[in-house]
């Protein structure tokens, strides 16, 4: 998530009130997780375990627990809880806005798109031309859906990532400030939900369908002319490349790429990133011949202790 302006680093500073190591007017241009930040982005760290992985990203803000030495060209945050005051810098940059009107006045519809009763579009939202978005749909701020889309009724665009720290009072739940990027020619079925980005997007590229009851989580990027069958679920930051297809029922784990023209056969279970140009079937996930190989030895195993007698 970029900022609207750059700000130096006093004021981020001041904005969650907290010691910081660095020169005063050193440029802050946005914050992001790790797994997408860019130089002049914060990144928050809360663990020793990855202090390092902080400290070296692309990141050169790093919002951390503890003071540390600094690696040169960057700039700390200094915060007694980093996952707090993240959350604090997102309510600032990204609020919440409340919108009571069906089509936010701040929302921009292209020509020649249709949009049906009941539908909510949300603030600063960007819809393309000739598109067709049915009854009962949400679009939440700062969505961008791209020309010749067709949305079904009751999907929801851009709701809260599932993105939780433990406490001892409970879950404490980490803001989404992120949006959801729909490109062109995409069609989403019915009651399907995309989550937005925590801090980056969430992406479905272009040509890309998806079929009805299918879920998508924060940061996940869907490459161009995928296929994504009824009540696939699919876990946050992904990266499933062009031309997958993924048929029903099929369960995806967090932070894995499925590669370039993958078929990912129905009810299976991707626990571990799959190379492209290949069948896979089961659970956990495997070539798929191999798998069926292995399921009709399994029905042998009586026949061969029958002989072994």
């Amino acid at each position: 998530m970029k900022f609207p302006n750059v700000y130096p680093l006093k004021e981020i500073a001041a904005i969650i009130a907290s010691e910081y190591v660095g020169d005063d007017n050193y440029p802050v241009y946005g914050m992001n997780e790790i797994h997408v930040v860019e130089p002049g982005d914060i990144v928050f760290v809360d663990h020793p375990k990855y202090y390092d992985k902080a400290l070296q990203s692309a990141a050169t803000v790093i919002l951390i627990n503890k003071k540390v030495d600094c690696p040169e060209g960057k700039a700390l945050l200094i915060s007694d809880d980093p996952f707090r005051d993240f959350n604090t810098l997102t309510r600032h940059f990204r609020p919440f806005q409340q919108s009571n009107v069906s089509i936010a006045p701040t929302a921009k519809i292209g020509e020649g798109t249709v949009i049906q009763p009941n539908t909510f579009v949300g603030n600063n939202v960007t819809i393309g031309k000739n598109c067709l978005i049915h009854s009962n749909v949400a679009i939440y701020d700062n969505t961008i859906i791209g020309d010749n889309v067709i949305i079904h009724a009751g999907t929801v665009l851009g709701g809260d990532a599932f993105y939780y720290k433990k406490r001892a009072e409970g879950f404490d739940q980490l803001l989404s400030g992120g949006r959801v990027v729909i490109q062109d020619n995409v069609g989403i079925g019915a009651l399907c939900t995309i989550d937005k980005g925590v801090t980056g997007d969430t992406t479905i590229g272009e040509g890309t369908k998806i079929d009805n009851q299918v879920h998508i989580g924060h940061d996940t990027v869907i490459g161009k002319k995928c296929l994504i069958a009824s009540q696939t679920g699919i876990a946050g930051c992904v990266i499933v490349e062009d031309e997958v297809t993924m048929w029903g029922q099929v369960g995806v784990t967090s932070a894995i790429t499925i590669g370039y023209k993958a078929v990912i056969q129905a009810q299976a279970g991707v626990s571990k990133s799959l190379e492209g140009g290949k069948a896979y079937f089961g659970s956990p996930a495997e070539e798929a011949r191999e798998k069926l190989k292995q399921m009709a030895n399994v029905k042998r195993i009586p026949e061969i202790l029958e002989r072994i007698k």
